[in-house]
């Protein structure tokens, strides 16, 4: 197992070697490596980030096979389902990292402050149940502060609503941490 503060840095140094673009996962050392976590998995850090096609947590943490658990939903959002694949990767996998990964420019969270301003009328309840855990936590004056301000939320939301993830965080076993990733520059910020 990995603590929290290495595996930070951890996310840290890949982010920075993606922003370089200086990656150093080899296709040849893939099959390897996949042969190997056949029989199981013991990933670093968990991360919940956004479905967005151009946010691949993998890659802009410059991160290979087995090394990060990742829940992906619209928006970064910590409903129920997310909270227990992620209470599966800390409970039984060791995880000692969550990260809430936001980013700039997120679909989601634009559709919640369209929502807010009344200019956005979602029929399908699916969606709307997405776009719903993000409207009471933004604000229709800056698209950039509501997105953190939804990592915030998230991260609450995880360190309030899980018996799991509370008692490993008082026991000094967990880290649940918020982040944004810039669309723009393909950094991450840690919040």
């Amino acid at each position: 197992m990995i603590p929290g503060t290495t595996a930070i840095q951890k996310l840290v140094d890949g982010n920075l070697r993606f922003v370089a673009g200086e990656t150093h996962c080899e296709p040849w050392e893939v099959q390897a490596h996949r042969e190997a976590l056949v029989e199981g998995q013991k990933p670093f850090a968990v991360i919940l980030g956004c479905s967005d096609s151009r946010v691949p947590t993998e890659v802009i943490f410059d991160q290979g096979l087995g090394a990060l658990f990742v829940v992906r939903i619209a928006g970064n959002i910590a409903a129920p389902s997310q909270i227990g694949s992620i209470e599966y990767a800390v409970e039984f996998l060791g995880a000692q990292l969550v990260v809430v990964l936001g980013h700039t420019f997120c679909g989601a969270v634009a559709a919640a402050i369209a929502q807010n301003r009344g200019g956005l009328e979602i029929e399908s309840p699916h969606l709307r149940s997405v776009v719903d855990e993000i409207r009471p936590v933004v604000d229709a004056d800056s698209p950039a502060d509501a997105v953190r301000a939804n990592v915030r939320h998230s991260v609450q939301v995880l360190q309030s609503q899980s018996k799991v993830l509370a008692s490993q965080m008082a026991q000094g076993n967990l880290q649940i941490v918020g982040a944004e990733y810039c669309l723009e520059s393909g950094a991450v910020s840690f919040l």
